[in-house]
């Protein structure tokens, strides 16, 4: 299965996520299909940038988002 999920970048305390499109049996920060974005909740507000109408390409095909990387695809198409 196809999963859309967020993966972990940045330094010990200091996250930054990329949101990817991986299959479900990788591990967090293994290898992926692609890159969708990405998240930095330290700036204030939080910066999301996503390409939802790849999020929604691949929604349409069949890939299932993780519960947070739902909400981000919904804050960014707001």
């Amino acid at each position: 299965m196809v999963k859309i999920r967020l993966t972990r970048l940045g330094s010990h305390k200091r996250p930054f996520y990329r949101m990817i499109v991986t299959d479900s049996r990788t591990r967090r920060d293994g290898p992926f299909i692609e890159i969708l974005g990405t998240y930095d909740p330290l700036k204030e507000p939080s910066e999301i940038k996503i390409d939802v109408e790849r999020a929604k390409f691949w929604i349409g095909k069949g890939a299932q988002p993780t519960d947070v990387a739902k909400r981000l695809i919904q804050k960014a198409v707001a």
